[in-house]
């Protein structure tokens, strides 16, 4: 179908950079440098600088960065780590994948951990906690972290959805023991693929996640651990800086269309907004999500009008049989599931696009 707008335009976001991004991959062809060189060393130097941490470790997934930092961190079987169900599946899986057991709490409004929840959610078995930074919001880090300061518990932060975002003046990714970043084509800062990154100030941790990453080789003659093939590539890299560049900019482009959205949405009784950036909170808005009445005839409307929209996990985590995470009863996370919608997000739209996105709702309700 043809989409008068589209949820994500890849082919416009090159077209914009096409120049700039085909010189800078000829160069590096033209180098030969493809794994480990030059240009994912710069990368990993201007995702350090940017965030403000003193390492930035590159890998070929977010899900692998956390993997990885839990791995790094001692997380393993007999453990428990807390997180959330409303997520991408990834911020739990990691968790499997260590060996060690997913305990899902319920999200607040705001569809990010609800810190209330969280004490009585730790046992004696309890390791570290994931909060999850939903749709380019922090969690409250504030209460998470001293929560973690008193059962002494390891905090690994999901920022896949939250790069550039704060919370009182605290960037994403430089709070807890490591933040995990995705590069995935559709995220506030994406490449040509999957790639991923991630951030500490422990630098024994971006040791043992440097080795992880290449098989455990510290050089070609000595090998320290076993590890896994998780390397961003060169190529990816390389575009990647040239993306960060942008960053700031695409960050107000974002947070200008968010507003846009907000006031002229306000009237609409039968959704309910995201929340409102404040002093607190700097949002980076990855997504732009409704809460929304008839959510499913909304879409099919939209889809029929030209708009292209998603609703991600229709089905909560909890709920798929093969994670086998059924006994746990999470009222709100549930209800989300049947009422979010994802509208279009992202620098490129124009005010005409968006505009004709709200006037779709409009008529919606209004019909």
């Amino acid at each position: 179908m043809d989409f008068k707008v589209r949820f994500v335009n890849y082919s416009l976001q090159y077209q914009n950079l096409k120049e700039e991004i085909d010189a800078t991959m000829q160069d590096v062809l033209n180098r030969g440098d493809l794994i480990n060189r030059q240009d994912v060393e710069e990368f990993e130097s201007g995702v350090a600088s940017f965030i403000g941490v003193k390492h930035a470790v590159s890998l070929n997934s977010g899900t692998d960065a956390l993997i990885f930092a839990l791995m790094a961190a001692g997380v393993g079987s007999g453990d428990e780590v807390i997180t959330v169900s409303h997520t991408f599946v990834a911020s739990i899986s990691c968790i499997a994948h260590c060996g060690a057991t997913p305990i899902l709490i319920e999200v607040r409004e705001d569809f990010n951990m609800d810190v209330d929840k969280l004490e009585q959610a730790i046992t004696p078995k309890t390791k570290a906690i994931i909060p999850v930074y939903l749709n380019g919001r922090m969690c409250d880090m504030e209460k998470i972290m001293a929560i973690a300061e008193k059962h002494n518990l390891i905090v690994v932060e999901d920022s896949a959805q939250a790069l550039g975002a704060k919370f009182k003046g605290e960037p994403s990714g430089s709070i807890g023991l490591a933040g995990c970043f995705s590069f995935y084509p559709a995220k506030i800062l994406g490449c040509f693929g999957d790639g991923g990154m991630l951030t500490t100030n422990d630098s024994a941790i971006a040791e043992k996640v440097t080795l992880l990453r290449d098989h455990g080789q510290k050089t070609k003659t000595d090998i320290l651990c076993y590890g896994f093939t998780s390397r961003l590539d060169n190529l990816q890299a390389a575009v990647l800086s040239i993306r960060l560049r942008c960053l700031p900019e695409n960050i107000r482009k974002r947070r200008e269309i968010a507003e846009i959205y907000n006031n002229k949405l306000a009237d609409v009784t039968e959704i309910k907004l995201p929340p409102a950036p404040n002093d607190e909170y700097f949002d980076v808005y990855q997504n732009y999500v409704l809460k929304a009445q008839k959510r499913d005839e909304l879409f099919a409307y939209l889809k029929e009008n030209g708009v292209e929209t998603l609703i991600k996990d229709p089905i909560p985590n909890h709920w798929h049989k093969g994670l086998n995470l059924s006994h746990f009863v999470l009222p709100y996370t549930e209800q989300l599931a049947k009422e979010v919608i994802s509208l279009p997000m992202y620098p490129e739209l124009t005010n005409k696009q968006v505009d004709y996105v709200i006037d779709c709702v409009h008529n919606f309700y209004l019909k």
